[in-house]
């Protein structure tokens, strides 16, 4: 990915500034070791820098504004649904088998630089292993990680639930798969 350094006077971008990040190399690592987590509003992209922690959404949606910010259009920002298991994503298994599921179509922000795809979202993830488990991918832009995001894969999670016969509602699914992202931030 291009190194560029992070000039713009707007306040995400100063705030970066402000911790003493000056290009785009130094965000991208410093943002890749901060925790897992979820921040009291998702769309609020500075809470990654002063809480300390995000979750792929907003760690990825705040690079992704930086980078525009600062001239960079190449970047770009997707939301990838693929089977979530328990082989590659580690803590989720005990509330999967409880209900019977061997996987859950789970919506995962990441980034793209041309044809290499980027995940920071804790400091050992590893696109590579989630890749072959991959459904469909979606360009997106940061204001869409909250109510879109959702919407989009609950619809998703909807026709999946229709297709495979799965005898569980919509929101009985949503919970399993809180409990296996609550399981997560333990991780």
């Amino acid at each position: 990915m291009n190194n560029y350094p992070i000039t713009a006077t707007t306040p995400l971008s100063q705030q970066v500034r402000n911790l003493g990040i000056s290009d785009m190399a130094a965000l991208l690592t410093y943002i890749q070791q901060l925790p897992y987590g979820r921040n009291k509003t998702r769309s609020d992209l500075s809470l990654v820098l002063s809480a300390k922690k995000g979750t792929c959404s907003s760690k990825h949606a705040l690079i992704k504004q930086v980078a525009l910010e600062n001239g960079d259009t190449e970047l770009q920002l997707i939301i990838g649904l693929y089977k979530m298991t328990p082989q590659n994503t580690p803590g989720i298994g005990k509330e999967m088998y409880r209900h019977g599921l061997q996987y859950i179509p789970e919506a995962h922000c990441y980034l793209k630089w041309k044809n290499q795809r980027i995940d920071l979202t804790k400091s050992n993830s590893d696109f590579s292993i989630i890749e072959d488990a991959l459904l469909e991918e979606q360009l997106i832009v940061p204001h869409q990680i909250g109510s879109y995001k959702v919407a989009y894969h609950r619809n998703y999670l909807k026709k999946w639930l229709l297709e495979e016969a799965i005898e569980m509602d919509l929101e009985s699914l949503w919970l399993v798969r809180e409990g296996c992202i609550a399981n997560l931030s333990n991780t």
